[in-house]
């Protein structure tokens, strides 16, 4: 796992996820690695119907990255990006930069500049 080998607690490891809703509208969910997703929740927030993970397919054609190395930077199609709000509180983030296996450091703030994404609330344990 990425954390054990950059000795960082699972929940700095941020990862990118692929979702859509019911109308086929596809969007980036950043999570900490160590926390799933309500999609049920999320999909209250987007007011829709329901929202579930991309297949493997899906998520590579939307944003040109395998899966295991996806990032929420320079995807193929610009997509709307949610991030969990306690990501904020982190003092540092580890993040895929585009490759698996590439993770880049940096600071909520930095994030948030270059994202400008939607903070929610839509972790589980």
């Amino acid at each position: 796992m990425s954390s054990r080998e950059l000795g960082v607690p699972e929940n700095q490891v941020i990862k990118t996820l692929v979702a859509q809703d019911e109308k086929k509208d596809s969007f980036l969910i950043l999570m900490h690695g160590d926390r799933e997703v309500s999609f049920k929740e999320l999909a209250r927030i987007r007011g829709v119907k329901s929202v579930t993970s991309c297949d493997t397919q899906t998520a590579q054609r939307l944003t040109g990255y395998q899966v295991g190395g996806i990032s929420p930077f320079g995807t193929r199609r610009a997509l709307p990006v949610y991030i969990e709000e306690s990501i904020l509180s982190l003092d540092r983030l580890f993040i895929n930069g585009g490759k698996r296996g590439f993770l880049v450091s940096m600071t909520p703030d930095d994030l948030m500049q270059l994202l400008h994404a939607t903070l929610v609330r839509v972790a589980t344990p």
